[in-house]
């Protein structure tokens, strides 16, 4: 931790002095910038008494005007980039001081029904999406949520290759971010790549050739124009011939233009992430794979990309008014730069989607690979496919405050359920939610929160807060049963690990019990994997009857008369309880 917290104080440090610096380049290029543009007025004055030598100061002048504003520019957007920079490490060490607040909390991908977001604090306030998120792109962002909920256990090995391999890069990673950070777009990349997938081209092929002949037919006339040889009247004639043939389009041309309007910056800033990755070389497979993605027979199409933008920026130019008359009244130039449109689209357009989803998946992999390295404590769990599910050593919650964090191991085999049993606030809750963390994190490929774990993978599934749904009038007691239903269901067509807290919590304790035990029956006979924890003592008696059930509690104690945990999972079953002790010692009761 001290090492991370010196490594992004440094960062910080480093990058505050590279804007100073670049602050006072600023202030320099400003005052000349400044100093040229008078100095030219003033050397235009004094040589105004001689046209040649105002030409002079005008050709020496604007240039050298002109080439202080890009090089203004230019640093304007080193800047940006270095504030960025700095940004990056700035929030990270607010997040090694437990301080999330300025992070997304992904609440917007919470879903009621998920098999088990809901359950495990993966969005919100305070969740594992918020702790670990660090995506610059909205696509990226979503991607992440969709990779966390996927639950899938495909290619973990490769997964955890990839995330170790992106995690040791820090310098490309936060330079990516940074970039990323500073693309401002108009229009989703969903709503440019569905744009291109359907767009309809309405130039006539014809016009690859009619343009340049029309040109050459007005270069002529302008030629014969001038050395008198045909009237004005005719070069007006064929001024207006062009402008009623390009009128014939105007519709078109125009919602073309508007269309490439919202899409330039969206281009123009797209193809800098996209160079960044094919300029990478990456070893893991994965990301090999991911990089091959945006490559078409070896061509970098971040090139071919910025060769768009320049082809939308063109189309722009139709807003000035006497380019659009002159441009396309001679030369047919809208038609033209349409037609270069078009063509781009028909060889590209289809890849578009491809390459926004390369850029997104890196953006989504920046945060699992900066979530490795701010945990080098963590560790990959070894997969196997041994009958023990899950073998975890010094096991804790990737949430909780190392400092106060109790960790316990847990081996659990295939077909195995536990019943857990405890007083309140002994723990059970924090344990199941540190169980399935570590499932949901192993299968994303990222290290998991333990000194030593082998892991057969699994896909999970949760019941344990069930809300009552006011606007489908639906009690709570029903709610739980849909998600019993939906548990059972799932457990026919595929192998999960169960995880349920306090199930029937709707019903009397009776009907409860009675409920709860036949509801372990059938998953135990279902040779289901799992956790539920209890109150109900009664529901240990399973474990008489099946070897496969085994019986764990977490304890708690009453020591001068103040209640004691020590957050440890032991065998057997949990004879203190606290609950009457403490409505006591809160004056709830005598």
């Amino acid at each position: 931790m001290n090492n991370l917290r010196e490594f992004y104080t440094t960062k910080v440090n480093g990058f505050e002095k590279q804007i100073e610096a670049l602050n006072k380049q600023l202030f320099t290029f400003s005052i000349l910038r400044l100093l040229i543009f008078l100095g030219t007025i003033v050397a235009i004055y004094f040589a105004s008494v001689d046209a040649k030598y105002v030409i002079g100061v005008l050709c020496v002048g604007i240039p050298l005007f002109l080439f202080l504003v890009s090089k203004y520019t230019n640093l304007k957007h080193q800047k940006s980039k270095l504030e960025a920079l700095k940004e990056i490490n700035a929030v990270e060490l607010q997040v090694l001081n437990r301080d999330y607040s300025n992070l997304p909390n992904g609440k917007e991908f919470a879903d009621d029904i998920h098999y088990f977001s809901q359950d495990i604090d993966l969005f919100g306030e305070g969740s594992f999406y918020q702790v670990s998120n660090r995506t610059k792109l909205a696509e990226g962002s979503l991607l992440l949520a969709d990779i966390y909920k996927k639950n899938s256990i495909n290619e973990i090995k490769e997964k955890q290759e990839a995330i170790a391999e992106i995690a040791e890069k820090v310098d490309w990673r936060q330079e990516f971010s940074a970039m990323a950070a500073l693309t401002k777009t108009e229009t989703s990349t969903h709503t440019i790549a569905t744009w291109l997938k359907n767009y309809k081209s309405f130039v006539p092929k014809a016009m690859k050739f009619i343009p340049s002949v029309f040109s050459i037919i007005s270069v002529t006339i302008f030629i014969a124009y001038f050395l008198d040889y045909l009237p004005e009247s005719v070069l007006i004639t064929w001024l207006v011939l062009g402008m009623v043939i390009v009128g014939l389009f105007t519709k078109k041309v125009t919602n073309l233009g508007q269309s490439a309007s919202k899409m330039k910056s969206t281009f123009d800033q797209y193809n800098q992430l996209l160079a960044m990755i094919e300029e990478t070389e990456f070893t893991s497979n994965l990301l090999k794979r991911q990089k091959a993605s945006i490559l078409s027979n070896g061509e970098q199409n971040s090139k071919v990309l910025k060769k768009f933008a320049s082809l939308l920026s063109n189309l722009d130019r139709n807003n000035n008014l006497l380019y659009l008359i002159f441009a396309n009244g001679f030369f047919l130039r809208s038609l033209t730069e349409c037609l270069a449109v078009e063509k781009w689209i028909e060889e590209h357009g289809k890849s578009v989607e491809t390459w926004f989803n390369t850029i997104a998946f890196f953006d989504a992999y920046n945060s699992l690979g900066n979530f490795a390295f701010n945990h080098p404590n963590f560790t990959y769990p070894t997969i196997t496919d041994d009958e023990v599910v899950l073998n975890s050593k010094n096991a804790g919650h990737p949430l909780l405050d190392p400092k106060k964090s109790i960790l316990n191991d847990i081996t659990i085999e295939g077909g195995q359920f536990f019943i857990i049993t405890g007083a309140n606030m002994a723990g059970k809750s924090t344990f199941l939610r540190t169980v399935s963390l570590q499932i949901m994190m192993a299968n994303v490929g990222l290290p998991v929160c333990a000194q030593e774990v082998s892991y057969s993978p699994i896909k999970l599934i949760t019941s344990m807060r069930t809300t009552d749904s006011l606007t489908d009038d639906e009690s709570y007691f029903f709610s739980e049963l849909k998600r019993l239903r939906y548990i059972v269901d799932e457990i026919q067509v595929d192998r999960y690990f169960i995880v349920l807290d306090e199930i029937l919590k709707g019903t009397n304790s009776t009907d409860k019990a009675l409920g709860s035990r036949k509801f372990v029956e059938r998953l135990v006979k279902s040779k289901s994997t799992g956790i539920i924890a209890t109150h109900d003592l009664s529901l240990c008696e399973v474990a008489n009857e099946y070897n496969a059930v085994k019986n764990h509690y977490f304890d708690a104690e009453i020591i001068d008369n103040e209640l004691h945990f020590d957050y440890t999972f032991k065998d057997g079953i949990c004879q203190n309880m606290n609950a009457s002790f403490l409505l006591k010692k809160m004056e709830i009761i005598e």
